[in-house]
């Protein structure tokens, strides 16, 4: 039996299917969309696009890479161009620096893929983890995150006090919204089109694009992940080894005020029925 956000859902795809305008493709869809937020990322990001490149090359679908600009201050978006010149398959997006989540949104505005996937510029999960969570979306997954917790799951060189801070995160956004879910956070996940294009347009949290400065970490996963619970989504979850960064731009006290401030901005939208 079906639920009622999910028997909406599917009665929008039939309608959609049965009267929507004939679009003719001339390009076919790549199978997987693979997006790369990136804010002043020029000591790494070649080396970023490198390893998904040859990764994705070798696998037996095709694919494009985007690399969504978040108005990076440093050589980031010319690294990107110069990679895309001598690379297929590459699209480099520049937008005014509104954090990692107007990237991501973006990012997956311009996706084509059949699958969309994002991951962090310092692939601190390795990329090669892209063909377990492919499988789940072929096994019927909506959407398939990474977790740093669980059983096979390792932090390689993360301090303590980060992931105690990340315990005590996680335990709130489980208390308040999303039982179940051990870990919102690490920055590995993939979407079926449908989620990937459902969601954003759900979403309230910097729905509208706030020019920044400096970095932005937020809890848009966290309302990702509840705007599909309420559509009635299949979330699976994987565990990871996932490296902690040296050069990551999380500010602790800002952050987590941050954070908070966004979590309880998720529950009053969630209480009043803003993501039906």
């Amino acid at each position: 039996m079906l639920s009622g956000a999910r028997h909406a859902v599917v009665a929008a795809e039939i309608r959609d299917y049965f009267f929507r305008e004939p679009v003719l493709e001339l390009v076919p869809r790549p199978r997987l969309s693979l997006i790369i937020p990136a804010f002043n990322e020029q000591s790494r990001i070649e080396r970023t696009l490198a390893e998904s490149w040859a990764y994705l090359t070798a696998q037996q679908f095709s694919f494009e890479i985007i690399l969504s600009d978040d108005g990076s201050t440093d050589r980031t978006h010319a690294i990107g161009q110069d990679f895309k010149s001598g690379h297929d398959n590459v699209c480099v997006l520049s937008i005014s620096h509104g954090g990692k989540a107007a990237a991501i949104r973006a990012g997956m505005k311009a996706a084509r893929g059949e699958i969309v996937a994002f991951t962090d510029a310092d692939l601190a999960t390795p990329i090669s983890y892209l063909g377990d969570f492919i499988g789940e979306i072929e096994r019927g997954a909506d959407v398939v995150i990474g977790s740093r917790e669980g059983s096979g799951s390792k932090r390689v060189g993360e301090p303590i006090y980060r992931h105690l801070m990340g315990r005590a995160f996680n335990r709130l956004v489980q208390t308040l919204m999303l039982p179940g879910i051990d870990d919102t956070q690490c920055g590995f996940k993939v979407f079926t089109r449908f989620a990937s294009q459902e969601i954003p347009r759900r979403a309230r949290l910097y729905a509208d694009h706030e020019t920044i400065t400096g970095a932005r970490v937020t809890a848009f996963d966290v309302e990702m992940l509840v705007i599909a619970r309420k559509l009635g989504l299949k979330i699976v979850e994987i565990p990871v080894v996932w490296t902690y960064g040296t050069q990551s731009k999380v500010s602790p006290i800002r952050d987590t005020l941050i954070n908070l401030r966004d979590i309880i901005t998720i529950k009053l939208n969630a209480v009043r029925n803003a993501y039906d």
